[in-house]
């Protein structure tokens, strides 16, 4: 099983479409806090559907709490900031995909603590900072449980 790791998420719709990828793949929802939403939240439980009521997110109050109660998993975290393609990493199960903030990304003490942990997503396009948080939680996914599954 995989695991998508939520840095202090925004959008609920990101988070309420991350849930739905989550129940599709059996991958597990961590969210670190603060949340920008409630998530009794409209647009979360719109974007994740009916699949929100079959997810169990493990919430945390803070990413040292996160790294306390998950002491074994090997992290990968999604930045534009990495120099290694996601495409480069060779995926195991159990592995965590830590995503950040939507308008910020992962803190900068994430990024100089974790980084040779740093995987990107080619971006070839002429104007693009990132891709939605969603998307690019689900294109890692993908890479990962293909090379698992062998799809």
């Amino acid at each position: 099983m995989f695991h998508i790791i939520l840095h202090q998420p925004e959008i609920p719709q990101n988070t309420g479409s991350i849930g739905r990828l989550c129940v599709s793949t059996n991958c597990a929802l961590h969210l670190i806090h603060p949340l920008g939403f409630d998530t009794s939240d409209y647009y979360l439980r719109r974007a994740g559907l009916d699949y929100w009521e079959k997810l169990a997110p493990t919430h945390y109050p803070d990413w040292d709490d996160f790294l306390a109660r998950n002491p074994a998993h090997r992290l990968w975290f999604l930045s534009t900031k990495g120099q290694r393609l996601h495409t480069q990493v060779r995926y195991e199960d159990g592995d965590g995909l830590v995503l950040g903030c939507e308008t910020k990304g992962l803190p900068a003490e994430i990024i100089e603590q974790y980084r040779e942990s740093l995987v990107k997503i080619p971006m070839p396009g002429d104007f693009h900072r990132s891709l939605n948080q969603a998307q690019a939680a689900a294109v890692v996914l993908y890479e990962a449980l293909r090379q698992l599954h062998g799809w």
